[in-house]
């Protein structure tokens, strides 16, 4: 058998421009560079899962996409991100579509239908196999926005300075909720809701501008020292399971190639059940960290509690239904979803 020839100067120089042209082409730019806007602060654990999430992109499509994660009101308001996406001035948005209940109230429907979900994965079923997704992009299409896929964080808990154990202790407490049907669902319980961003939900507690606050999940709530005012959480919560919707401008999604689109849709996949999890986890640790302070009484709402709020907020539901075509759609699809699975 021959024996192998050293390799000459001339070839040894071919070889290592081959190799200096193909790392030159793995970091040449992007195809694509976006800026998404979150709804969360910096640092928060959602708003890390989000960056998380562009980094996959990123891998997923060889370079070829990347993607900048700004915390909320960045730059506009996180109601406005609506219109920042559609007119290019943010290429996406990962948010929740209540903000955007004043633009139209299937927004609110679609975005966190108070009372109607037990556990994030029943949301998620509905969205993917349910019909959801189809009907929040013929809500957003005609805003120049397109649904990747939908994401969701879980159960959000209820802190608050007093003891909700049932839906009459809700009589004249000031809640913090956001425009449109958790406002709405709030107040026909008796609470008096109070229309504030989220950032403005530690100050309000503290100051007693507010009595309880529909915000976030527990973990979150924890972290930030809500319950140092707030020492009665509910939790599991009993109301409030917000979508997350991770969507881009229309005209660059109609314009990117199938593999792109299929990359996307398959990253959101993953970034939904990841956020899941991961915030579960966060808030078991949470929790169990709070049942440590004798400061602090977690409060699980009884059923047949968690009943009576539900059917006032179907009573909300079938209300809405009335405002719009889109709303009775949405509201015909959930409907007819919960009943196939027994879930109502």
């Amino acid at each position: 058998m021959p024996l192998l020839k050293p390799l000459s100067a001339f070839a040894l120089k071919g070889i290592t421009a081959a190799v200096l042209g193909t790392v030159a082409l793995s970091v040449q730019a992007a195809e694509y560079e976006w800026t998404f806007q979150t709804s969360e602060t910096a640092g928060e654990p959602q708003f890390e899962l989000k960056k998380a999430w562009a980094d996959n992109v990123n891998t997923m499509s060889g370079g070829r996409i990347e993607i900048e994660i700004l915390p909320v009101n960045a730059v506009v308001q996180a109601n406005q991100t609506l219109d920042a996406v559609q007119s290019g001035i943010l290429q996406g948005h990962l948010t929740d579509p209540s903000y955007f209940s004043g633009r139209d109230p299937a927004f609110g429907m679609l975005g966190n239908l108070v009372g109607a979900w037990g556990d994030p994965l029943e949301f998620l079923e509905y969205m993917n196999h349910g019909g959801g997704e189809e009907l929040y992009n013929e809500l957003v299409n005609p805003y120049g926005v397109q649904l990747i896929g939908a994401a969701a964080t879980g159960l959000e808990s209820f802190p608050s300075t007093r003891p909700i154990r049932t839906v009459e202790d809700l009589e004249g407490l000031k809640v913090r909720a956001p425009e449109g049907m958790v406002y709405n669902i709030f107040e026909k319980a008796g609470a008096a809701p109070v229309n504030l961003p989220g950032s403005e939900v530690y100050t309000s507690l503290e100051k007693g501008v507010i009595d309880a606050a529909d915000y976030t999940v527990f973990s979150t709530n924890h972290s930030q020292g809500l319950h140092s005012f707030a020492n009665y959480p509910n939790y599991p919560g009993f109301h409030s399971l917000p979508m997350v919707s991770v969507s881009l401008n229309k005209e660059i999604w109609d314009g990117l190639p199938e593999d792109l689109q299929s990359i996307l849709e398959t990253s959101v996949d993953k970034l939904a059940y990841e956020m899941v999890f991961e915030l579960k986890k966060l808030d078991l640790e949470a929790v169990a960290e709070a049942r440590q302070d004798p400061e602090i009484e977690l409060i699980d709402m009884a059923p047949e509690e968690r009943a009576k709020f539900r059917n006032i907020a179907k009573e909300e539901w079938a209300a809405w239904a009335e405002r719009s075509e889109m709303n009775r759609k949405v509201y015909d699809s959930v409907v007819e979803f919960l009943q196939a699975r027994n879930l109502m």
